[in-house]
C-alpha cells in the first residue's frame, strides 16, 4: 500500500550539545488510519538529506475525528549520535542495541540456592551452573 500523506516540520530546534534537530512533526493523512514510523523517517531523511537510521520518531498521537497526526522527531548528525544521546528505548525498538537476557525469578532462587550450599570462589561457579546435574 502506498501511504500518501503530508508532512509538516514544525518548530525546528538546532540543538548543537546533543548533535541533533528536533522538531515537531505534523501529519495529514486523510485516506489512512494511522502513517507508520518507517514511512514518516523515509519522508524526514529525504526532506532533510539524512540517512533514516539517524533519524528517532516518537510520541504520535492522532487527532480526534482522524486524518491528522502530530508527534515529535529527533534529526542526529550521524549515527554514533544517535547511539550515544538518543533514548535506550528508542535505540532497542529500532534495533540499533541489544538487550541481553534477564534472569526470570525461579533462576534467580534457585541460582542464590545454590551459592548457599558453597563458599569462597566455589560461589561463582554455582551462580553460573545451569542447575541440571549431569547423570
Amino acid at each position: 500500500m502506498s501511504e500518501k500523506f503530508i508532512l509538516y516540520a514544525r518548530k525546528m530546534i538546532n540543538n548543537p550539545l546533543l548533535k541533533r534537530r528536533q522538531l515537531q512533526v505534523e501529519l495529514i493523512h486523510p485516506d489512512q488510519g494511522s502513517v507508520s514510523k518507517t514511512a514518516i523517517k523515509a519522508k524526514l531523511a529525504t526532506m532533510f538529506k539524512t540517512k533514516d537510521e539517524c533519524i528517532s520518531v516518537f510520541g504520535l498521537k492522532g487527532k480526534f475525528g482522524g486524518g491528522r497526526s502530530t508527534g515529535f522527531a529527533l534529526i542526529y548528525d550521524s549515527l554514533d549520535a544517535r547511539k550515544k544521546c538518543d533514548q535506550k528505548t528508542l535505540l532497542l525498538r529500532d534495533k540499533l542495541l541489544t538487550k541481553e537476557g534477564k534472569k526470570g525469578r525461579k533462576q534467580l532462587k534457585e541460582m542464590k540456592g545454590r551459592m548457599k550450599k558453597c563458599r569462597g570462589t566455589a560461589k561463582t561457579n554455582a551462580a553460573n551452573a545451569s542447575g541440571k546435574k549431569k547423570k
